[in-house]
Order: C-alpha cells, then structure tokens, then sequence
C-alpha cells in the first residue's frame, strides 16, 4: 500500500523497498501464577505473578505521518480503531511529548482476544516504544511504562521488555532469569472478560505474600482459576484435557483470567506432541519463552 501525503518510508530489513513501514514484533506473555493479594483503593487489586515473555504474537505496522492524525488503517474487525489500544497509545504519546507528527498503524493480530496472554497491552507497548524512537520524543522507558499503565495494567512489562516478577498492579516489576520452557498454549474459543472476573464477589483477594526466592510452580497457583472454570466451561475443559497429558510439577494452568491455558516443556518436539493431540474445536501453539522481548532485541537491531 503506497504511503500517504507526508509518509515517512521505514523499511523492515529485507522488507519490500519502498513499503511505507516497518513490521514490529508485539510478544505475547504468559502468568506463570498470578496470587490476588487484596483490594486496592483505586478499583484496581494487588497481585503477585511472574510474566514470562513469549517469543510469539502479534505484529505492528508503524508509518510516521507529517499530518498529526492517528490512523489505524488495518486491524481487527471486532475492535472500533478509536478504541484500539494500538491508537490510544499513540495519542497518550503525541499528547504527552507535544508532537505534531502522526502515524499510520496496522495491526496483525495472532493473539486471542480475551485469551489472557495481553496482546492489547503488548500492541500498545509496541506503539509507545517505536513511536518514542521514529518521532524522536525520547521520553524513555520509565516515562512510558507511566504512561502505559494508565491504559492497562499488563502494558508496563512489554515495555520494559522482559520477564518480571511483578507486585502491585503489575507495574512494580523485577527481571527474572528464567530457565528455558517451551510452553503449549491451548486457546478454547471463548473470550474472558477481565473486568468481570476482578469484579466477582466470590474471587478470591487475600492470598498471602510470597517472596521471589519462595517462587516455584508447585506451590503457586492462578487464583481466578477456579472462578473461570465455573463461569466458562470450555475453560475447565481445556485445562483438564491439557493437564492429563501436561505432568507434574504445574500441570496445566491458567494465564491471567484466561480464556487461554498452557503447560511447559523442557524441548519443543514434546510440546508439538501434545499439540498434534489438541481437539478441533480449539486452537493451540507452541511458543519458546524469553527472558528479553522480542522488540527489545528489534529496536536494538534497528539503532
């Protein structure tokens, strides 16, 4: 597609020269646990979980614009562009930095939306980091995980870009070395609303506090779990099919409040294995977690 008036051409390496964009990679993430440890002031709730980084999930196209409007010019069909994450962040930048300039956005989407693997928030990180980079705000990373986390809890993460132990809401984060997986993510159709389930009367909220040198599978737990399983039968499904074939120490678990469940693997051939076992009626995909995002390495790759 050629480039608007006043288009700035970002080319991704090995990329059609001439096509106004650059393809950004926008990784999907996992809740290794994810421990609600009571209610906060603000409507929010205090958690404790690990994010692992995958390295798999959406896309973002990003052409710089002389014009200041924010246009999504591809993206998902079930999502109104002005409520795209992917738009509102690039608008909570321009606002924030004074910019004149705009951008055209495309957005390829891989991750399930409702599946709790936080590929809004992830599109939106993406945004934030290479729009800061291409209009030449140079807020810096803290500065946009601030402005990230008013759109969204999880955003904070992908643009630290890396996995974290994470308190708070999910911003107070610290790098993890985490030890290679590959993990079976099984999607069931169904999309969660997250809002509904931190707003449960029956959700649990105080799970006690653990330190980061107590942190092992076999002792944590998703504490929307339960909840969703009653809620969303599909869910429970999964999770127990997955579980079978998953063994000890975590089994099968939860990611966020769903509607996705994973297992790790120590190699990927065990993982494909199962995959090729994953009923019809669901999607499924094997992903390597990573310590260091995806985009981190990309916008290294691209100074």
């Amino acid at each position: 597609m050629a480039a608007g008036a006043g288009a700035a051409v970002v080319t991704a390496p090995g990329a059609t020269a001439g096509v106004p964009r650059m393809w950004w990679p926008a990784p999907a993430k996992l809740n290794l646990f994810l421990h609600v440890t009571g209610r906060r002031g603000d409507g929010y709730h205090d958690l404790q979980t690990v994010f692992q980084l995958l390295d798999w999930g959406d896309e973002i196209g990003i052409a710089v614009t002389d014009e200041p409007a924010i246009v999504r010019v591809a993206g998902p069909a079930a999502i109104a562009a002005d409520e795209d994450l992917t738009v509102r962040a690039a608008r909570a930048l321009q606002q924030a930095a004074g910019v004149r300039r705009g951008a055209r956005l495309r957005v390829r989407k891989r991750v399930p939306t409702g599946g709790g693997l936080g590929g809004g928030s992830s599109d939106a990180a993406t945004v934030l980091r290479v729009l800061d980079r291409l209009w030449g705000t140079g807020l810096g990373v803290p500065e946009l995980a601030r402005l990230g986390l008013a759109l969204g809890s999880d955003v904070p993460v992908f643009v630290r870009g890396f996995s974290a132990w994470a308190e708070g809401r999910g911003e107070i984060l610290t790098p993890l070395e985490l030890p290679e997986a590959w993990y079976l993510i099984v999607h069931p159709g169904v999309a969660v609303a997250t809002a509904g389930i931190f707003q449960a009367p029956e959700l649990t909220r105080n799970s006690p506090l653990i330190t980061i040198r107590a942190f092992s599978p076999a002792q944590t737990r998703n504490d929307c779990e339960s909840l969703v399983r009653r809620r969303y039968p599909a869910v429970a499904e999964a999770l127990d099919w997955l579980g079978e074939r998953a063994g000890a120490p975590a089994g099968a678990r939860l990611s966020g409040t769903g509607a996705c469940v994973f297992a790790a693997f120590a190699r990927a051939a065990e993982a494909e294995r199962v995959a090729a076992r994953v009923p019809e009626e669901w999607t499924s995909f094997v992903a390597r977690g990573v310590n260091r995002s995806p985009l981190a390495a990309a916008l290294s790759e691209s100074e």
